[in-house]
């Protein structure tokens, strides 16, 4: 999967989660490991929430929008769905039988199994 605007790339923008637990954690890691493995670009999910017009249209003009989720909360999501942001798909961290707990860091074998999930969903779309 490749990104962001060259001939025959696709542009895909890359969310995480910014909670405080260690599903949070999972999830930063998984999209700064996918960012860096070229499947996408990291874009700021604040900006999204702030109402910033013109990360709102970058959003809305990408080939694709990965929202990585840490729990059932959805932050993530609701952001998109309420800037009405449409072209994107999910993953939550804690679908993957991770459970969420304050105070305890992400492990390398959690952060793989997100970013393995993540490269399905790109995959399919």
């Amino acid at each position: 999967m490749n990104n962001c605007c060259g001939e025959g790339k696709r542009n895909i923008l890359i969310y995480a989660c910014s909670g405080g637990a260690n599903v949070a954690e999972v999830s930063d890691l998984a999209a700064r490991q996918l960012m860096a493995e070229g499947e996408g670009s990291m874009f700021c999910l604040a900006g999204l929430g702030a109402g910033i017009e013109g990360m709102i249209q970058a959003a809305k003009d990408a080939d694709m929008n990965l929202v990585i989720d840490g729990c059932p909360m959805d932050c993530a999501k609701k952001i998109f769905d309420r800037a009405a942001i449409t072209n994107y798909r999910q993953v939550k961290v804690t679908d993957l039988g991770i459970e969420k707990i304050k105070g305890v860091r992400a492990t390398e074998d959690q952060v793989d199994g997100a970013v393995d999930r993540a490269r399905e969903v790109l995959a399919k779309n």
